[in-house]
């Protein structure tokens, strides 16, 4: 059976290109985007129309929305079934440095809440 081109390249996740060629137009898309995301993270980080204690949680939402926008148009990550190894090396990734800054901050504060008083440290 034939394929139509022009309803298959309607079927294609933002920034996957089928022929290896990345356009200049989805390099562009991504930079206007990062930048727009980028501007909203000050934005919303000086002004005051945004509740005070839910500030950060924006700012984690658009840190998250911008390592998206990283991943598929400059880093080329889709959905599609050839990216899979690639999502699961960037899983497995995030994972790792996941456990080695959490790791770390679980064996700092348990040698912190261990740690002699200093008032006694200099009686010894």
């Amino acid at each position: 059976m034939e394929q139509d081109d022009s309803a298959s390249a309607n079927d294609r996740a933002p920034g996957e290109h089928r022929d290896g060629q990345h356009s200049i137009r989805s390099y562009l898309l991504g930079f206007g985007l990062a930048g727009v995301l980028t501007l909203a993270s000050f934005w919303a980080a000086q002004t005051g129309f945004v509740y005070a204690p839910a500030v950060p949680i924006l700012l984690a939402a658009l840190a998250v929305g911008q390592m998206g926008v990283h991943l598929v148009f400059f880093l080329h990550i889709s959905s599609g079934p050839e990216d899979t190894n690639n999502i699961l090396a960037l899983a497995f990734g995030v994972f790792v440095v996941g456990l080695i800054v959490f790791g770390s901050m679980l064996i700092m504060a348990n040698l912190n809440a261990n740690m002699m008083p200093a008032g006694q440290l200099m009686q010894m």
